[in-house]
Parts: structure tokens; C-alpha cells; sequence
């Protein structure tokens, strides 16, 4: 039997170290000097949400203000600036976790473009109020970009987790 789109795959959980190791990886995607080339997504933003959407049990708030403050030091920004807009994120991304993976990924990647907007809005509120000026709609083409990459995103974050951890042939699922 060929399975179709409506049989879902039953995951195995995912592990705690790789869950870090995918965000440290972000973090230093993020630490690559591009300049202020637009449309370069906010990889730690990106995996942030997959992982509050995915796992909301394991990573929220918490993680979100952390790698936030990290975000801040590397990038010399106004302290608390990415700090605010992550929590903000991992918040609404917990918030909304049960509904989003109820839809294929191409709607996903929708709900996930207004999350990330809705990040961006928060931290250009956060420079703006710090004295920085407008820096252009062109500073939003970077959320679309990381909604492009939900696709494949996906795929390779639950690759780990399709593998069996024992053959058993005679099990159904």
C-alpha cells in the first residue's frame, strides 16, 4: 500500500543534544558577516521556531531569551533588541504549535512568514526607539526568504527522528 498524504508518520521523540546542537548551529549561521546584504534569513529565528513548533515542551521562552542575548553580543545591537523579539516568537510559535502542524508545509510556511514578520516588527520597534533609522522594506525580504527555506528545513531537522530504533518487521506502524 502506497501511503498518501493523510497517513502520518509516527516520529520518534528528538533528542535534547541534537535539539542544541541545531540551534548552536543557527547561532553560527547567524555569526557569518554578510554585511547588510538583504534577504540573509535570521537562522536562529528560523530553527527557533521549528523547534517551538515542533517541541514546545523543550524549547520556549527560555531558549528564545538566551540565544536572544547571544544575538545582541554578536551583533552589537541594542541589548535585549533580538532578546525581546525571540520571546515574543517562541511564545506565539508554542502558542500556536498544535494548530500549524495540522497543515502541509506550504501553509506552514505561511504561518510561519507572520511569525517571523511579526519578530522583525518587534526588533525594528526595539531600534527605532534606540535611535536607529528606518532601515528600508527591503530589511523584510529576509522573513520571506527563511519562509522559503521551511520546506527543506523540516526535512532535514526531522530526518533523525524517522529512523527506527529497532527492525521489527511483524509491528504495523
Amino acid at each position: 500500500m502506497q501511503p498518501t498524504h493523510s497517513m502520518r508518520r509516527i516520529l520518534l521523540p528528538a533528542k535534547n543534544w541534537f535539539i542544541v546542537s541545531t540551534l548552536c548551529a543557527a547561532l553560527l549561521l547567524n555569526m557569518i558577516p554578510f554585511g547588510y546584504f538583504p534577504g540573509i534569513p535570521d537562522w536562529v529565528a528560523l530553527v527557533l521556531t521549528f523547534w517551538c513548533l515542533h517541541q514546545p515542551l523543550k524549547v520556549g521562552m527560555g531558549a528564545g531569551f538566551i540565544l536572544g542575548l547571544f544575538m545582541d553580543v554578536v551583533d552589537a545591537s541594542v541589548m535585549g533588541q533580538h532578546a525581546l523579539a525571540y520571546v515574543f516568537l517562541a511564545f506565539a510559535a508554542a502558542g500556536l504549535s498544535r494548530r500549524v502542524l495540522w497543515f502541509p508545509l506550504a501553509q506552514q510556511a505561511l504561518h510561519v512568514l507572520l511569525l517571523l514578520l511579526g519578530e522583525q516588527l518587534i526588533m525594528l520597534f526595539a531600534r527605532m526607539l534606540g535611535g536607529a533609522n528606518f532601515p528600508g522594506f527591503g530589511w523584510f525580504f529576509s522573513s520571506v526568504i527563511a519562509a522559503l527555506f521551511w520546506y527543506p528545513l523540516t526535512y532535514l531537522l526531522l530526518a533523525p527522528q524517522f529512523q527506527p530504533q529497532e527492525k521489527d518487521f511483524d509491528r504495523p506502524i
